[in-house]
């Protein structure tokens, strides 16, 4: 593999075949399910589906079966079947719907959700913000385009299936289904690559070891059937908001430093060792810039570099209780002298990779709703999403990543967990559990998927795509080599 050539063509691809298209994608509003309740009549997630099976149909060589599923109560997937060299299986997963607008955007650099632009940044690199482009409707060019480059310089590679879903930000409630109904079209596959994750930087190749879970729901108190004057009720009837803070104390401590431990133990788990040894990696590579590059509305924490990897494990494997949305309190200017009815609280519980999900979620429920007072209502009511940790890489594999990220960025790969959650991840582990998994993606420093000023860093997609390219062709051998 001539891997300078390789690089520049993907280079020319990019800037001539993909970027036109990922802009007008990136200008359909294709938000997901959980988000457009006539998401099917509103017809922006066909459109996207559309325009991806338009552009591979015009790319992929005509013996490449390019086909979009569409059964009735289910959002539609896009599916390519590209033959191989070899009758192993690649499976390549991405998704083409969308997070809502969110508030926030860039109105004087002219950056809006469905507003393609791309700006050079301080380095000189290219960005191409918009909603949806890095988070990852960029994965489905990219794969094809990874094949692409191995065909143009003859090399050979195994069967790859590239199947790009719909429903992935409203937790993917639809692909175990598509799994189990195209599960003869798919086969087994030995190797699974996946482009909807982060990096820690921009500099190297970054593989995915785990997923925190969730726990996810509404926690409500109930004190009164309507509001009251504050001045003749309290001190008679509870306020809901204290109670609900009372609530809240039982499986999250006040008390030191939000970096510390401060989550009852047991949404805990021993780490292992070698995720320890690669959050330590990661930390020494990343720096302070781990939590500098948030923007801190008062001081940036001071944080020692010896503390980085507590920081990285934190964050990765360590849960953590966010409150996302409040119901029951009025905005400040209408706020009257009112002792409310009742106060509910939207939370967002991280729990590590490889705690049960349904039993951290009866644990908090039964936490939160256990209280000894009898005039007022308790209630927690969510669901619990998985987490994942990823089986230990081959040894082919290991070689493949590293020599790949050497290659196109002339560093060394580097692993580190991501500290949200991607139920698919865990889906596509269960219904192959003998696969390889190569998960990566290019939601770097800033790139701020699902917030505002989204952005897709165009000179890593592009070394990113190289990198599985390389990946693809270490698989074909290893393959080769074992027949």
């Amino acid at each position: 593999m001539n891997t300078v050539l390789l690089l520049d063509w993907v280079n020319k691809f990019w800037d001539e075949k993909i970027l036109k298209t990922l802009k007008e994608y990136i200008a359909i509003p294709a938000k997901s399910k959980a988000f457009d309740a006539q998401w099917r009549s509103n017809g922006h997630v066909h459109k996207v589906v559309e325009l991806a099976e338009n552009w591979c149909r015009a790319h992929a060589p005509k013996h490449v079966s390019v086909e979009v599923i569409d059964i009735d109560g289910r959002t539609p997937i896009l599916l390519l079947e590209i033959p191989g060299d070899s009758d192993a299986t690649v499976l390549m997963y991405g998704h083409l719907d969308k997070q809502p607008e969110m508030v926030g955007w860039d109105a004087e650099r002219g950056l809006g959700p469905w507003t393609p632009k791309i700006i050079v940044d301080d380095k000189g690199d290219e960005r191409l913000y918009g909603r949806g482009g890095a988070d990852d409707g960029y994965s489905v060019f990219a794969s094809l385009t990874a094949v692409l480059a191995l065909q143009k310089q003859n090399i050979s590679h195994a069967r790859c299936v590239i199947l790009i879903e719909t429903g992935e930000e409203s937790g993917s409630p639809d692909l175990p289904f598509y799994l189990d109904h195209l599960s003869d079209r798919i086969g087994e596959p030995d190797l699974v690559i996946c482009l909807d994750s982060g990096a820690g930087n921009y500099d190297q190749l970054w593989l995915t070891s785990s997923l925190r879970g969730l726990v996810i729901g509404t926690l409500r108190v109930d004190v009164l059937e309507e509001g009251v004057h504050s001045g003749d009720a309290s001190g008679i009837v509870e306020s809901s908001f204290r109670i609900i803070r009372s609530a809240l104390d039982r499986i999250e401590s006040t008390n030191g430093c939000v970096f510390e431990k401060h989550m009852s133990d047991f949404l805990c788990v021993d780490i292992p060792e070698e995720r320890r040894e690669q959050a330590q990696d990661a930390a020494q590579t990343i720096g302070h810039a781990l939590y500098e590059r948030f923007q801190w509305a008062h001081n940036s924490p001071d944080i020692e570099s010896d503390e980085l990897t507590d920081l990285v494990l934190a964050r990765t494997w360590g849960p953590a209780m966010s409150v996302t949305g409040v119901g029951g309190i009025p905005a400040i200017k209408d706020a009257g002298n009112v002792l409310r009815p009742f106060t509910e609280l939207k939370l967002s519980i991280r729990i590590p990779p490889t705690l049960d999900p349904e039993v951290a979620y009866r644990e908090v429920k039964f936490m939160l709703e256990n209280h000894e007072l009898i005039h007022a209502k308790v209630t927690f009511t969510g669901t619990a999403r998985p987490g994942w940790h990823a089986p230990t890489l081959a040894s082919w594999l290991e070689s493949s990543i590293q020599g790949a990220s050497m290659a196109f960025f002339e560093e060394k790969a580097l692993y580190m967990g991501e500290g949200g959650t991607i139920p698919f991840m865990k889906m596509l582990h269960d219904k192959f559990p003998q696969s390889q998994f190569v998960i990566t993606g290019v939601l770097g420093p800033g790139a701020n998927a699902h917030g505002p000023n989204e952005f897709l860093h165009i000179p890593y997609a592009k070394k990113l795509t190289a990198c599985i390219a390389k990946v693809l062709r270490d698989h074909y051998i290893h393959i080769a080599d074992d027949v």
